[in-house]
């Protein structure tokens, strides 16, 4: 039992634990009126989960999703098209790279909630197994991967690489904007940097890139 005391002038004692209870409920309290006085008078606190409309390897896909929950969650958990993989879930792998309205992106870093009405696609949605995207089969042709679990994101973004330099945009070391096409070795590591293989296969992959592109650098 605490039995060390001390009074206020007005005589009152109070021990440790009264004390401390009683700054953690004011704590509390000052936290839930900070919280009321942030939010606009009148306003309703947003719902637990939205319904969300998109297409998903060119199927309509309608997911009633918590707010939080990314892009890769719902793909992975929600839609079992767990081709895209979790690795380091803070967007420095790229292991989780999807295509999104012909753009790539790392969808561990994408809220669902975001693509309302987007279109998706994962490597589910490049090619079948009795039916390989050309990019598919490059990387099977030159051995682009060895253990595989980047393979998905790779193959996903370097179809967006084509479809970046298709349309002639830049990446950070491009020195001549005219020069064509920009699948240099250099150009194709730096549009690919965002995409980590343990394993180290990254010359076999820009070979890869660069036959389905039909350049030999």
């Amino acid at each position: 039992m605490d039995t060390d005391r001390s009074s206020n002038p007005a005589g009152a004692a109070f021990n440790r634990r009264e004390v401390l209870l009683a700054g953690a409920a004011s704590v509390a309290a000052g936290g839930m009126a900070g919280e009321a006085a942030a939010q606009p008078a009148g306003s309703q606190p947003l719902p637990p989960t939205t319904r969300v409309n998109f297409e998903v390897n060119g199927q309509a896909q309608t997911l009633a999703l918590d707010n939080r929950t990314t892009l890769l969650d719902a793909l992975r958990e929600h839609l079992q098209l767990t081709g895209s993989k979790k690795g380091c879930d803070h967007g420095q792998c790229g292991a989780c790279t999807v295509i999104a309205d012909g753009r790539r992106i790392n969808a561990c870093l994408s809220l669902a909630v975001m693509h309302e009405g987007s279109r998706i696609t994962t490597i589910e949605g490049l090619g079948t197994f009795t039916q390989l995207h050309p990019m598919q089969a490059a990387f099977v042709r030159h051995d682009g991967y060895q253990c595989g679990y980047c393979t998905p994101g790779q193959i996903c973004s370097a179809v967006a690489v084509l479809d970046e330099v298709r349309a002639n945009i830049p990446s950070h070391v491009t020195a001549d904007l005219q020069a064509q096409p920009l699948l240099s070795a250099e150009e194709l590591r730096e549009r690919m940097s965002g995409n980590i293989c343990r394993c180290g296969a990254y010359s076999n992959i820009v070979d890869a890139i660069n036959e389905v592109a039909g350049v030999r650098a």
